[in-house]
């Protein structure tokens, strides 16, 4: 059995997010693309390889020969094109953020659930072994009871041209980065949080370049996020979960390629912990290979989506800000 994947737009993160890794997987090829231009897609096709050009998305997701799409669209794009490639029997790998707002995601959600198709949301660092082994220790009880979570992703992106900043096609920080870091404190943390207070700087009246917040989990912990495209915390990419016996510290926790580390404190005893140089993304692939292939579950479904959404749209309710919709 193989898996042959569409990738709709020639995106930046293709490359090493599904090309690299599925020329490395013995059952997964990169078939066919399409993008906004056919010149703009048979360049992407000669450069990296890929056999066939279709001429628009819809005579991509409308091939036969493909039994899934690779969906990196901006991010007001996704539902759009997602709930198409659905609506045409394929199964569906789908970047992150998984929609415009929770409203969105409830909906591609509810047509998920109906069908027989696997449909994912590319947050590639949950397959990787750091985050399993940070939700092994955590379950395990040796931090003891959970009192807060802390998690950030803050890079440095001075284009503001760049349509990350793009209201119309759902930008903003914390669509971009703070899906990662809302992620983090839901899987972390355990639960789906509830927002406290959220403050966010501006590039633009209704674009955030950095937000924090700080969260409730149902059991009682609290949290924060903090996230950001251009602010004073140029690069901060981390997980802390404390608890009443030790704590945790992940360093690079979503990062897809190397130096993950995880440190441990329990009492008075330290450790650290290192991990595999593999790629997060091949572990991603490997995932989603074995959900369409052999029926396996995956751990960022629709469903879950739909929980990292609802948090993101509180954030942006808290610090006065509208929500982020469909392009």
């Amino acid at each position: 059995m193989s898996l042959r994947i569409g990738v709709l737009g020639a995106a930046r993160i293709a490359p090493a997010a599904l090309i690299k890794p599925a020329s490395a997987h013995p059952s997964v090829s990169v078939d066919a693309i399409a993008a906004r231009s056919p010149e703009r897609a048979q360049a992407f096709a000669t450069k990296h390889g890929v056999p066939r050009v279709h001429s628009s998305y819809e005579a991509l997701i409308a091939d036969p020969d493909l039994d899934a799409v690779y969906n990196p669209l901006p991010n007001g794009l996704h539902g759009r094109w997602t709930r198409a490639a659905l609506e045409a029997g394929k199964h569906v790998l789908c970047e992150k953020p998984f929609t415009a707002n929770a409203a969105e995601a409830r909906e591609i959600a509810s047509l998920a659930a109906g069908s027989d198709r696997v449909v994912m949301e590319a947050f590639h660092y949950r397959y990787h072994p750091l985050a399993l082994r940070v939700e092994e220790i955590v379950a395990s009880g040796e931090l003891g009871t959970l009192q807060r979570v802390e998690t950030a992703l803050c890079f440095p992106l001075p284009v503001f041209s760049d349509i990350r900043y793009n209201y119309a096609l759902a930008g903003g920080a914390t669509m971009d980065a703070g899906c990662y870091a809302v992620h983090m404190a839901r899987i972390f943390g355990g639960e789906t949080p509830s927002v406290v207070s959220a403050s966010a700087k501006l590039r633009s009246p209704s674009v955030d370049r950095a937000m924090t917040a700080e969260l409730r989990f149902p059991s009682g912990h609290t949290g924060r996020i903090e996230c950001s495209m251009w602010s004073s915390s140029l690069l901060k990419i981390s997980a802390k979960v404390i608890g009443s016996r030790g704590s945790l510290t992940a360093l690079n926790p979503v990062g897809p390629q190397a130096y993950h580390r995880l440190s441990v404190r329990v009492g008075e005893a330290r450790r650290t912990e290192k991990f595999p140089r593999r790629a997060s993304y091949a572990y991603q692939l490997d995932a989603f290979a074995a959900a369409v292939l052999k029926g396996e579950p995956v751990k960022t479904s629709a469903a879950d989506a739909v929980e990292t959404m609802t948090v993101i749209d509180e954030i942006y309710r808290a610090a006065g800000l509208p929500l982020r919709e469909p392009s």
